[in-house]
């Protein structure tokens, strides 16, 4: 270990070393890569002072003020790009291009933000008493506690941050434990950008400690989370005694419909982008897949082959598409499933289990033949692992694909407009993908609907989360005072 280089934490400012660390594991190879400095509840306290106090004037810079600093930030991501997307890969083992497509992604956030920041639009409402007018403006909430997931570990970061800052906010943020080097990327970033100190500032340490003290201090105005379903239910229940407000994008169940009405070959593309990105760890992956019975067995037989055929191994290595898992824990839980699978009657088509030579590696995985009851059909799938279910019509097709309590993402491939249509009002997801495999963008909202969470993020949504309203009611005189005869 004592070769193993140490990384700092942002605090009000300055990268600083401390005497606790956290290891950091390459899920491609099992070994340690770094160590990472953490704190105590305490120290995230005095942050949390910090940033109230830089608050105070940064809050007072224009939208096009703030948008400054956020497109110096993006240009100097940008710069560092294939430096922060191998941190990317060596932390969370996704394949090298896919990191880099991330920071591509987190800079064109920045970007989209530093101009949104201008139209924080406040409106004048049609008065209806005489000597009064009405008004409404848009103002920052405060101090914000930034929660990220490892998944996506820039991308899903500055999601946060970004519209926060661009609404004038000031930013704590606590990256996921497994991937913070990439969170301290970001920090120097910041740091050569000239943010005013205090503005953003990046801690580690005790996950459950660090929640209860962003939902029990008084001067962390807004908590925004994204990971499990799990855990946001364990946020709700301590922000009620506050009544703290949060931001919540949290687990994901989506379906694919494959209709019998369109080219094949763009549906299982489409699927392959949807599951197998990010090793089918992201929230919005193809976790069930329900093709119309007419074309199952070739579009089956086709997937299966594309699935098999992909290449695993180190993100870093060229060609790669899967990586590993991001720890044992994730491998297990996949595997779990696919036991569970098997053992009420699945079919394995290919893949199915962990790939020897060291590392969290799963083969990727097509089931057929599964249970109703089946556990991959009903929690959350974290992996390269596709249930494919056969349906007889769109009715039934829509049943299925709503017979869940997220509602995240769902996609459908079909040539049909009309059922297109209808598909985009009837199934009951947050972002609905109809023929595209890949559908986020920065001016998009992106958020879930039943136990995915609460609000939107990207778009003009994302910069609404950070803003409050607030309704003024002017009194004024209705008449001009009598002319005095005096000119001035």
């Amino acid at each position: 270990m004592s070769e193993v280089k140490q990384y700092p934490l942002y605090l009000n400012g300055e990268m600083q070393m401390t005497s606790t660390v956290s290891e950091v594991i390459n899920p491609a190879t099992g070994e340690v890569i770094a160590r990472m400095s953490t704190t105590d509840r305490k120290r995230l306290a005095e942050a949390i002072e910090d940033a109230d106090s830089a608050w105070k004037s940064w809050r007072t810079l224009t939208g096009r003020e703030r948008g400054v600093f956020l497109n110096r930030l993006a240009d100097l991501v940008d710069q560092r790009r294939a430096e922060i997307a191998r941190t990317i890969t060596l932390e969370n083992g996704k394949p090298l291009a896919q990191s880099i497509g991330e920071v591509v992604l987190a800079v064109d956030h920045l970007r989209w933000f530093a101009e949104e920041a201008r139209r924080a639009y406040g409106r004048v409402i049609p008065h209806q008493t005489s000597g009064k007018r009405n008004l409404v403006i848009r103002t920052p909430l405060g101090v914000i506690g930034a929660i990220s997931p490892w998944n996506f570990p820039l991308m899903l970061a500055v999601r946060k941050i970004a519209p926060a800052l661009a609404a004038g906010n000031t930013v704590i943020l606590k990256p996921a434990g497994q991937t913070p080097l990439t969170a301290v990327a970001l920090a120097e970033c910041v740091a050569a950008s000239d943010l005013p100190r205090g503005v953003f500032q990046m801690l580690l340490g005790p996950p459950e400690e660090f929640g209860h003290e962003l939902l029990e201090n008084p001067l962390c105005r807004k908590v925004t989370f994204t990971g499990s379903t799990a855990v946001g239910r364990v946020l709700i229940a301590g922000a009620a005694a506050t009544i703290k407000p949060l931001a919540l994008e949290l687990g994901g169940h989506a379906p694919v419909l494959v209709f019998g009405d369109i080219d094949p070959e763009r549906a299982v593309e489409g699927v392959m982008m949807a599951k197998f990105r990010n090793s089918g760890q992201s929230c919005i992956a193809a976790n069930r897949i329900f093709v119309e019975r007419r074309i199952y067995d070739d579009f089956v037989a086709a997937l299966t082959a594309r699935t098999a055929a992909l290449r695993v191994g180190n993100g870093l290595e060229p060609g790669v598409e899967v990586g590993p898992l991001i720890d044992e824990r994730a491998l297990g839980r996949a595997l779990g499933q696919i036991e569970d699978a098997v053992e009420g009657g699945a079919r394995i088509r290919c893949g199915g289990y962990r790939l020897p030579g060291g590392g969290s590696f799963l083969a990727p995985t097509i089931l057929t033949d599964l249970p109703p009851d089946a556990v991959c059909l009903r929690e959350e799938t974290f992996a390269p692992l596709a249930p494919v279910i056969p349906f007889d019509d769109e009715e039934q097709a829509i049943s299925l694909a709503n017979r869940s309590i997220y509602g995240l993402s769902a996609y459908a491939f079909t040539g049909d407009l009309s059922r297109a249509f209808r598909l985009m009002e009837s199934l009951e997801a947050g972002t609905i993908s109809i023929n595209d495999g890949l559908p986020t963008t920065s001016q998009s909202p992106f958020g879930g609907v039943k136990q995915s969470g609460w609000g939107r993020e990207l778009g003009s949504e994302g910069l609404d989360a950070f803003l409050e309203t607030r309704h003024i009611s002017l009194g004024i005189e209705e008449s001009l005072p009598p002319y005095s005869g005096k000119e001035n």
